[in-house]
This record gives C-alpha cells, structure tokens and sequence, in this order.
C-alpha cells in the first residue's frame, strides 16, 4: 500500500512538474516565415507527450488541459487558441500513448509518434474547417485571414486552401518535430519517472 501510494505522489509531482514546464514552452512559441501568422510554433507538446509515454494518455491529456488552463489567463485569443492546442496536443498524445503502452519498444514508440501526428494533423485539417476559423472569424473577418496568410503562401484564397497549404502542412511539421525530440529524449529520461 505504502508502495502504492508513493508511486501516485511521484506521478502527481511529475504530472505537475510536465505541466508546469508546457506551459513555459507554450509561451516561447514563434512564428514560422513560411506560415501565416496565426499558426505559432512551440515545443509544449513535448512534456505532454513525456507525461503520456510515462504514466499514460490520460496523464499526457491532463499536462495539456493545465498548460492551457493557465495560458488561458493572459491570452488574447478569447480561449480560441487555446482551446485548438488542446484539441490539437491530445489528438497527439493520446493515440502515440495508448500505442506506446501497447508496445514499450523503439517500434512501438516510433508507431505511436507516426500515428499521434497524423491524428493530429487530420484533427487540425477538420478542427480549422469546421470550428476554429469560424470562430476566429468573429474577431478577425475570415477574409483578412485568408489575405493575410495569402501573403506568405500565395495559393491560400479560400478557406479550404488556407487549410491544405496552411494547417495541414504546419501540424505535419510541429508533429513531427515533437515527436523527434520524444523519440530521442524520452528513454535517456525516462528512468527518473520511476521508483
């Protein structure tokens, strides 16, 4: 029991440390010269995907819920972005955890990361389509989106082509990277996630 319960509070730390440490990798994002403005880049899936690769999707899925939690307090995309990181991040930690957990390999990892990214990235295509440009047009007229982001990639002229030429290629890339960096780092790290 005693074994039990120190393994909870060691989950819990680590649970609120991965937490702490996305969130100061949300603010660090950047913008990509060969994106449209709005799609920022950033590393913060990365703990995520640690928390998920060491206790479990849902522990990855809860890093990313705080991280935007409290990003939430200081943006200025009335939630709005924060709510398509979220969207976006467990698309990706949840299936490259779940398959991980299946298959505590290099292969299974490698699967899991392949798959979580294309997940991710057919959620962004859907998510930006149908719910989040929508939206953001209620701040931003979707017309100067496009116009905007026309003027980094110029065969953007509609909503669909922001989605094919933008998003898609953008979270293929943000996966990707993520996903590298998880590949590399995780099994030199991962022992002082356990007892």
């Amino acid at each position: 029991m005693e074994a039990v319960s120190r393994f909870n509070a060691r989950r819990l730390v680590w649970t609120a440390l991965l937490s702490a440490l996305a969130t100061v990798l949300m603010y660090l994002d950047t913008a990509l010269p060969i994106f449209p403005r709005f799609l920022k880049f950033d590393l913060s899936d990365l703990p995520p995907l640690i928390a998920a690769f060491s206790y479990g999707p849902v522990t990855g899925v809860l890093c990313e819920l705080v991280k935007n939690l409290i990003h939430m307090l200081t943006t200025s995309s009335a939630g709005i972005g924060e709510f398509a990181n979220f969207l976006m991040g467990s698309a990706l930690v949840i299936p490259a955890g779940l398959i991980y957990r299946a298959n505590r390999t290099k292969k299974g990892a490698l699967t899991g990361l392949l798959a979580g990214t294309a997940c991710t990235t057919i959620t962004a295509a859907f998510a930006n389509y149908f719910i989040l440009l929508p939206f953001y047009s209620h701040l931003i007229p979707l017309e100067k989106i496009i116009s905007m982001s026309s003027a980094v990639i110029p065969a953007i002229h509609d909503k669909l082509s922001l989605v094919i030429y933008g998003v898609i290629p953008f979270n293929i890339l943000k996966g990707g990277v993520v996903s590298l960096l998880t590949f590399k780092l995780y099994k030199r790290i991962s022992s002082i996630f356990r007892e």
